[in-house]
């Protein structure tokens, strides 16, 4: 199906698949929201996709009403003001266990994502946003998932190099190794392995709008090795690394060490902290800010990005969920698409 049969100009707002997560937590609830919300339509038009029956059930426990238009022809959007709405009609409200995860909460996630992935891969879309999935429900409907970025890699035929970043208004976070045991980290460093995730960060932080970007670099030991004192890490790879980034241009500095890298990042207006692991980064970016992190996945043909946090089951239902991280996303996403379709007119 053919959404949207022609381009539009580079001045126009970008247009966003947003694709609704786990119908058993805050997803609904928050998609809503973003439908309703003037910054997020101010910056892009919105193609929602997902299940009416659910999305009408979150906007009325968000307490919002957005107007929508259906997305079923080649004129959905052509002069819309309005978010659009395709709806695949694949989950009644009755079979939605809300704060459970199960096989159809992740059946429901996995197949609104794939059609907004297929979208920007025909190029129909500029970018692809979700609300947040829930890991056990995934891997119920996709025995095997590992982590979006492989369920990204696997849907559109992706073989390049993606990396997971975390971002925060003041902040970003990239990390060499990710989702591996600890006792496996300091093997899995090498200055090429850091060298090429210094390289996705600096080109990701430009398409984000930060023309000359500088990253600071976390040590793997305590005290950043102290001299050799505790690991040699920082002598052998970490600081050769660092050494060829700047040879290649890049605005890169540290060791520093890790518990207060943050610090000085924010201090000192670095836009990025590259760690070495995944909760050396991820602890202090949701300490700085839980309820507006944004998670991004880099290096792809398109910008994909979600809200840092999870589905909150806790809570879905209650019509508190906070949309901050979630708009925070959305305007992500619209800004690297609209410098994506710049380029392009350039």
């Amino acid at each position: 199906m053919t959404l949207f049969p022609s381009r539009h100009d580079a001045s126009e707002r970008p247009i966003i698949a947003l694709a609704m997560g786990d119908p058993a937590g805050i997803s609904a609830e928050l998609t809503a929201k973003l439908a309703a919300d003037d910054a997020v339509n101010r910056a892009a038009r919105l193609i929602i996709i997902g299940d009416r029956r659910i999305f009408d059930d979150g906007a009325q426990v968000a307490g919002v009403a957005p107007v929508l238009q259906a997305a079923h022809d080649g004129d959905a959007l052509s002069n819309a003001d309005s978010p659009a709405f395709l709806d695949l009609g694949h989950l009644a409200l009755e079979d939605v266990d809300r704060g459970k995860a199960t096989p159809a909460g992740g059946e429901f996630a996995s197949t609104n994502f794939r059609r907004a992935l297929a979208l920007a891969h025909e190029g129909q879309v500029d970018a692809v946003c979700f609300t947040p999935f829930n890991k056990k429900a995934m891997r119920y409907a996709n025995p095997g998932y590992d982590d979006e970025i492989r369920f990204v890699a696997d849907a559109i035929s992706f073989d390049g190099k993606a990396r997971e970043f975390n971002i925060l208004e003041s902040v970003w976070n990239a990390r060499v190794t990710s989702h591996i045991p600890l006792k496996d980290v300091a093997a899995a460093l090498t200055p090429e392995s850091i060298i090429d995730e210094l390289t996705l960060t600096h080109h990701c932080l430009q398409q984000a709008g930060h023309d000359h970007p500088r990253i600071a670099v976390a040590g793997l030991n305590p005290h950043a090795g102290d001299g050799g004192s505790f690991g040699m890490e920082e002598i052998d790879i970490i600081e050769p690394a660092i050494q060829r980034a700047r040879e290649q241009g890049m605005d890169v500095e540290g060791p520093f060490p890790a518990d207060t890298v943050f610090l000085r990042a924010v201090k000192e207006g670095f836009h990025a902290v590259l760690t070495m692991y995944h909760d050396q980064g991820q602890i202090a970016m949701k300490m700085m800010g839980f309820d507006s992190g944004v998670t991004m996945l880099g290096g792809l043909p398109f910008p994909v990005c979600t809200p840092a946090h999870g589905t909150a089951y806790d809570i879905a239902g209650r019509g508190i969920a906070d949309l901050g991280a979630s708009r925070q996303a959305l305007l992500l996403a619209a800004r690297m698409a609209s410098r994506a379709r710049q380029a392009k007119a350039d």
